[in-house]
């Protein structure tokens, strides 16, 4: 490993932290919370940390893959720990793991809250909890290639261990054009959802709270009552629109961008994301109908919650714990699906599902036909073998980690339901759960212990699994 190197690159992440947490002091100084103070108690340390890290001397420039897992697991631990200080300072939570678990579901875009009234927080701590939302959806570690210089070589790796998906590509040649390309399109996205916040009448400060949770598909609210205490069609819209942009892979409006319409259109996992949103809607709005409830609301609130759910955003509208067995359900296989892969989303992914439902029909076909050359095929293109088997690899792990995590999580002492969605909530990035964790409810339930298990799950869940458990393997801390 090059230490050095990797010593120099987290500290220039913890100086880039200590500038992210800038404006949520402003805000503070603004609204006069007496915030102002937690922030600068940490912002000054971390300068002074970061500073000494970063100028590290390094003999060799160079990291290797397995560095760049390192460097991207660790970078996120820190920032983690880092971040939760001003709340813990704050006087806001109950202990320094409350804090945690809040920042690291920020930073994660998981949304799930200890807070039963985030509303009593000061304004420049509810708005650092939700800037860390759109911090963290693009990704930490491409913000910091944006503005930072690094070699390409070393660029890719980084990337390729954070970009949520089953592949990490380029849109042209230089790593770091591709970060400055994507955060254009993601700040541009997000500046027009601001201004039609705005235009909907919701309190300038809410907007952009909300503004930066739905573009990183975070879901953490200014308030108790969420989006439902807005009371608007034409927010509720808005949101649940933007929602659905910002969970779709973010190379096909670069694609758009270029006129390269034809592509867009060829993208199979845009037709079954939009497709899965379509049935999910039409047919929850239907169970849900036997509620009493009129075709209009029962058609809001199903595109709604279904928008929320698949994006992984987790703004809730509703108390979907209250719908019938069949629209529950539906729920709990859209936390699993998630959203598009290269997007803000988490979840299993759309392409990884794609992929793995191919490879079954492909292995039925060779089963049939021994001696067929058959080929999975993605967009026309064919699945390399690589791919394939991470892609496989990725579902063994992925379904052994959640009955594990649940597991142990049982040892709090709550019901199955409320664990086992509390776990596929925080590794998926969601936010809420049913029972006891639902959209109404928040996971002050557990306790300490808890939930720093289920901070290491959206840890583990955001970064996609390997770079978490490659942090700890024996061969990684080699020469």
């Amino acid at each position: 490993m090059n230490k050095r190197k990797i010593v120099s690159i987290i500290g220039k992440i913890i100086l880039m932290e200590a500038l992210l947490m800038v404006p949520s002091l402003i805000v503070s100084l603004i609204y006069g919370d007496g915030d102002a103070m937690a922030f600068v108690y940490t912002i000054i340390p971390a300068v002074i940390i970061g500073r000494l890290l970063s100028r590290v001397k390094q003999s060799d420039q160079r990291i290797s893959s397995r560095d760049g897992y390192f460097i991207v697991a660790s970078a996120w631990i820190f920032i983690s720990l880092i971040g939760a200080v001003p709340l813990y300072i704050s006087g806001g939570f109950q202990s320094y793991w409350n804090a945690l678990f809040e920042i690291v579901s920020g930073f994660t875009t998981t949304g799930a809250s200890v807070l039963a009234k985030p509303e009593d927080l000061g304004h420049g701590i509810i708005f650092w909890r939700s800037f860390t939302h759109w911090i963290g959806g693009m990704g930490v570690l491409v913000f910091v290639l944006m503005v930072m210089p690094m070699e390409n070589d070393n660029s890719m790796h980084l990337v390729r261990a954070e970009v949520p998906g089953p592949t990490a590509g380029k849109l042209v040649p230089r790593m770091r054009t591709t970060s400055m390309i994507l955060y254009g399109i993601y700040t541009i996205m997000t500046f027009i959802l601001l201004l039609l916040l705005i235009c909907g009448k919701m309190p300038v400060f809410d907007s952009f709270c909300i503004a930066f949770g739905t573009a990183g598909t975070g879901g953490f609210g200014v308030s108790s009552a969420g989006i439902a205490g807005y009371n608007s069609l034409y927010l509720e819209i808005v949101i649940g629109i933007f929602m659905l942009l910002f969970g779709i892979n973010f190379n096909v409006y670069h694609l758009i961008l270029l006129r390269k319409i034809g592509d867009v259109l060829k993208s199979e996992e845009v037709k079954v994301y939009l497709g899965i949103v379509a049935f999910a809607t039409v047919t929850i709005a239907l169970n849900i109908l036997s509620l009493g409830i009129g075709a209009g609301r029962a058609f809001r609130d199903a595109f709604f919650q279904v928008s929320s759910i698949i994006t992984t955003t987790g703004f809730a509208t509703v108390d979907y714990n209250f719908w019938p067995e069949f629209s529950k359900h539906t729920i709990v296989m859209l936390m699993i699906i998630g959203a598009c892969a290269g997007s803000t989303g988490g979840g299993f992914k759309i392409s990884r599902m794609i992929i793995l439902v191919k490879s079954f029909f492909a292995e039925i076909r060779r089963i049939i036909t021994p001696k067929a050359v058959i080929t999975v095929r993605l967009d026309s293109k064919p699945v390399d073998k690589q791919t394939l088997n991470s892609t496989k690899t990725y579902m063994g792990a992925y379904m052994i980690l959640i009955c594990i995590f649940t597991l142990i999580l049982s040892l709090d002492g709550l019901d199955l339901t409320t664990n086992l969605t509390a776990v596929l909530s925080c590794f998926n990035n969601i936010g809420p759960g049913l029972e006891l964790v639902g959209p109404m409810n928040n996971f002050s339930v557990y306790s300490d212990w808890a939930q720093v298990l289920l901070s290491v799950v959206m840890l583990t869940g955001r970064l996609e699994i390997f770079p978490m458990f490659l942090l700890f393997a024996k061969s990684t801390h080699g020469r």
